[in-house]
């Protein structure tokens, strides 16, 4: 597992690393074998959020709940894992979002629900969830120095921001905002498409999130990419989709070439981009999880990303 240097700091990280929305519908036991799993693969971070999860018994958050559990089951400690969580997010039962949060309190109580939760002392890193457009860069500045004298929370990003909302928030913050994390995959490329058609009229030369990528890399952020197999959001997967009839031909190849899963080249796609992001996997299956890894050892060529890009049904001017 090859590693990722996190933010501008010396904190370097596995490069593919685990989401652990889906784990609130797994017994502890699955979800000990999905943490095991992932360690046995070489990951070592960890991504949640305090909404992740709605278990009828134990209610919201109950992902974290259960790696909590999972985590006291499994035997490994809190060195194995750099542990990442988000707030500011309010869904009602339906998981329909309600508003977004990013007051001090709510920031505050947040991340002591999410310790609590989880079964930690800290947190690798905490992250605003959403941009809030009710947003006072002040209380949160405060929130986060309050977080750093407690011990809570060692490293901070944010979750969907885009360049200007980073800036405005990192004029008010002591702290490095170190991660921004976004969708990013084959088959959601708006990140690279506007750039790519520079200078045209197409849909696709409409810069959607301000420029982020090169944002991020000139300023020394981490781009975590949630959501790697999907097209749209959350619409589904490519992988075996006869939606994706091309792509998947072309993945075939590549993984008889490099002895690999489907879903290892399509995380190598998304690695083989020189702003150094972090994968985030979100299977649950322990085989899923140790397959997808592998990505993180495979180089594709130039020609292969591109061949992967146009196969997605994208082109170049």
């Amino acid at each position: 597992m090859k590693t990722v240097r996190i933010g501008n700091t010396n904190w370097q990280a596995s490069n593919v690393a685990l989401g652990i929305m889906r784990m609130g519908t797994l017994t502890v036991s699955q979800a000990t074998d999905a943490l095991l799993a992932a360690h046995d693969a070489g990951i070592n971070f960890i991504d949640s959020a305090d909404i992740y999860g709605n278990d009828p018994q134990l209610g919201r958050g109950s992902s974290e709940i259960h790696f909590g559990q999972a985590f006291k089951q499994s035997g490994l400690s809190r060195d194995d894992f750099y542990i990442q969580s988000k707030a500011g997010l309010f869904a009602d039962n339906n998981n329909q979002i309600t508003r977004y949060d990013s007051s001090k309190d709510h920031l505050l109580a947040a991340v002591d629900g999410i310790l609590q939760r989880m079964g930690v002392d800290y947190l690798d890193s905490f992250l605003i969830h959403r941009p809030d457009p009710l947003m006072d860069p002040a209380e949160i500045a405060a929130a986060f120095d309050q977080l750093v004298a407690a011990g809570k929370v060692r490293h901070f990003g944010v979750s969907n921001f885009n360049p200007q909302q980073i800036a405005l928030l990192q004029s008010a913050v002591n702290q490095r905002l170190l991660v921004d994390q976004v969708q990013f995959g084959i088959a959601h490329t708006g990140m690279i498409d506007f750039g790519l058609h520079t200078n045209m009229t197409d849909e696709r030369s409409i810069n959607h999130d301000g420029g982020l990528i090169e944002y991020a890399r000139r300023k020394e952020m981490t781009i975590q990419t949630w959501s790697p197999f999907q097209y749209g959001t959350f619409a589904g997967t490519f992988i075996n989709n006869e939606k994706f009839a091309k792509l998947n031909d072309v993945l075939a190849t590549l993984t008889a070439k490099y002895r690999v899963s489907k879903n290892a080249i399509a995380v190598a796609w998304i690695l083989r981009h020189p702003a150094h992001m972090q994968v985030l996997l979100g299977t649950m299956t322990p085989a899923h999880i140790m397959d997808s890894a592998a990505g993180s050892d495979i180089t594709l060529t130039k020609q292969e990303w591109y061949d992967i890009y146009f196969a997605a049904g994208n082109d170049l001017p």
